[in-house]
């Protein structure tokens, strides 16, 4: 509704604007003025919703003496008030009406404001509150919340903020106001902060625009002085494990456990530098297999930055002898069924070969009884050697039977991430040259395009995991395609060192390489690329047009290749490895430390065609 009234318009102009003769309703709400330019002579303060005659006097009755103008106006920009009335009356004693007129108007519940518009009139204003048909009886909801830093006993350290918050359905909150420890009430604006040390309430009520106020709640509790600074670094500690000989040297491998412990402030991160390298963030124990001395230092840092003086493990690593039945010794440093963890050490097991080595369970089952047949077993050979006593038996042979191994993947926690579906296949990116086609089975082949480019699935990233996969060299001719997996990369796009996308995976994750050929490459297929290599006879080469199954699994920076079932690299991401050949912008192992990262599949050139299906992810909790 908008009705607006100006003042020295003729008496007909005057009825026009208005809207003609006025019906007045039952309910008449005036508003008078005089004299004064502060304030009007007299307002309503409240009403009820529904229709209403509103009267705006301003004349010599009302105790104008000079002539002055005054207004009436609602307000309609101001989103905290109603907005639904426009009325607007400029009135005098020696307009048409002698200062008096009147409009019919709806009004809605809730709060109206009204004042003069006339320059330097500004003070006279006040608000209308309109109820919904009956009177607001109703007070307003306080709520209150506590923040700041709380020590184990629930007491503040240093301060405590209390943030007041009202609500009213009906006329609306007028003010909220609190007391502190028993002081006068005073108006709530902004939260209240309390540092003194000790025991307060703070007590706080509500008043809504109709006059009703909450009755008085309150919250106490307890500020505390904060304690000295934290200047005191953590304390950390180093633990060897693994298997030693008669000389106390590691067999095969030795794993590093670092602990730290703060009673202050708390850890923040712990960091390890092997051999001299630069340091890295301890994640998870670490394993080193290459034979020889090796010094591990390692620090931690608190919470506010106290780093403790670098302390050092040094330790021996000697080679175990050659076993033909375990071509690439296993040396994680717990027994791993599929993708359970069983808490057991991998010990060494005679010459070349540890448990994990001998239950295998990686190999491609025929289905879950065979796998535990086979647990048992050699839970038994185990037991007979004395590598395992009676009751790591029986948890081997217990965890085997509960175990999915044998199973579905799916029973295993894999989630298939390519599929025989086109669904899954739009999930993926291509970045870089080339791409894939899908074909009528559900599997993808590359394009015969030139140069390298990547597909990727940017939907998550995996921390410690188990990849699975089958691919198939389809190389034209007597050519072996050149292809690979890439792990354990950061996100392609907008990446603050290298602007082309598909070098993101290659030079900050780590490629898994697929290449079958006698020739080229002298990374073959299981290869770290750039780190670990495997030659020809440890790829275990199939016929070309074969499917072969890939599983990569990747716990901390521990890194284990399987080609069909069986163990055919091992990789060890410590930093400070220098990428093989070399390449100048190459950060090697120091800048592919990530504790997450996506995977992709790798398009080498237009004569390296390589086909994928079947890709699934497993997480691994070590």
């Amino acid at each position: 509704m908008v009705i607006t009234l100006f003042l020295g318009l003729t008496p007909a102009l005057a009825n026009a604007v208005s809207g003609g003769q006025l019906q007045q309703q039952a309910q008449v709400l005036t508003w008078t003025a005089g004299d004064d330019f502060r304030a009007y002579m007299s307002v309503p303060t409240s009403a009820v919703a529904g229709p209403a005659t509103l009267v705006f006097e301003n004349s010599a009755a009302t105790g104008n003496t000079s002539g002055m103008q005054h207004t009436l106006t609602f307000d309609t920009g101001n989103p905290a008030y109603n907005r639904d009335v426009d009325v607007n009356i400029l009135a005098d004693p020696y307009d048409s009406k002698g200062g008096r007129w009147t409009v019919d108007v709806v009004l809605t519940p809730g709060v109206y404001h009204y004042f003069c518009a006339i320059p330097g009139h500004g003070a006279m204003s006040g608000l209308l509150v309109v109820s919904g048909g009956n009177q607001d009886t109703t007070p307003p909801t306080v709520t209150a919340a506590l923040s700041g830093d709380q020590d184990r006993n629930g007491a503040y350290v240093g301060a405590a903020t209390v943030t007041l918050t009202a609500t009213d359905t009906e006329s609306g909150v007028e003010k909220v106001e609190y007391s502190l420890d028993g002081s006068a009430y005073t108006t709530y604006t902004t939260p209240v902060t309390v540092t003194q040390p000790g025991q307060h309430t703070v007590t706080y009520r509500a008043t809504d625009r109709a006059g009703n106020t909450s009755e008085p709640a309150t919250i106490t509790f307890t500020v505390v002085t904060p304690p000295d600074p934290d200047t005191t670094p953590p304390t950390v500690t180093a633990v060897l494990s693994g298997q030693q000989d008669g000389e106390g040297s590691y067999v095969g491998a030795a794993t590093v456990t670092l602990t730290a412990t703060d009673t202050e402030s708390g850890v923040d991160k712990i960091e390890y530098s092997l051999d001299g390298q630069a340091y890295a963030t301890y994640s998870s124990p670490v394993t080193v297999n290459h034979p020889g001395q090796h010094t591990v230092t390692y620090r931690a840092t608190d919470r506010v930055g106290n780093t403790s003086e670098p302390a050092t493990v040094t330790f021996t690593v000697v080679a175990v002898s050659h076993n033909p039945e375990c071509p690439v010794l296993d040396t994680r440093p717990v027994v791993w069924l599929g993708t359970v963890n069983t808490g057991l050490p991998n010990r060494l097991v005679g010459d070349g070969c540890t448990i994990n080595n001998l239950i295998a369970s990686e190999r491609n089952w025929l289905n879950h009884a065979e796998f535990v047949t086979h647990v048992k077993a050699i839970a038994e050979h185990l037991l007979h050697l004395g590598v395992v006593s009676k009751a790591e038996r029986k948890s081997l042979i217990d965890q085997a039977s509960a175990s999915a191994v044998g199973k579905a993947d799916n029973q295993n926690g894999y989630e298939t991430i390519l599929d025989r579906s086109g669904a899954s296949f739009k999930q993926w990116e291509q970045v870089g040259a080339g791409g894939f086609t899908r074909n009528a089975d559900g599997s993808i082949t590359s394009l015969p395009v030139n140069g390298l480019g990547m597909l990727w699935f940017p939907i998550r990233q995996y921390g410690d995991f188990s990849m699975k996969l089958q691919w198939r060299d389809d190389a034209p001719g007597d050519k072996r395609a050149n292809s690979g997996v890439f792990v354990r990369f950061p996100g392609v796009h907008k990446h603050p060192q290298e602007p082309r996308p598909e070098w993101v995976a290659i030079k900050y994750g780590h490629e898994i390489q697929i290449l079958d050929a006698a020739d080229g490459d002298r990374y073959k297929t299981g290869s770290v690329y750039g780190f670990r290599g495997v030659d020809l006879d440890g790829a275990q080469v199939t016929t070309k047009g074969t499917w072969n199954d890939l599983e990569i699994r990747v716990v901390g920076q521990h890194y284990s290749i399987y080609r069909n079932g069986e163990l055919v690299n091992e990789f060890i991401n410590t930093p400070g490895a220098v990428f093989d050949p070399p390449r100048s912008d190459d950060p090697g192992s120091a800048g592919r430390q990530n504790a997450s990262g996506y995977v992709g599949l790798q398009v080498h050139g237009a004569a390296d065609v390589v086909s994928f299906r079947n890709v699934r992810v497993a997480p691994l909790n070590p």
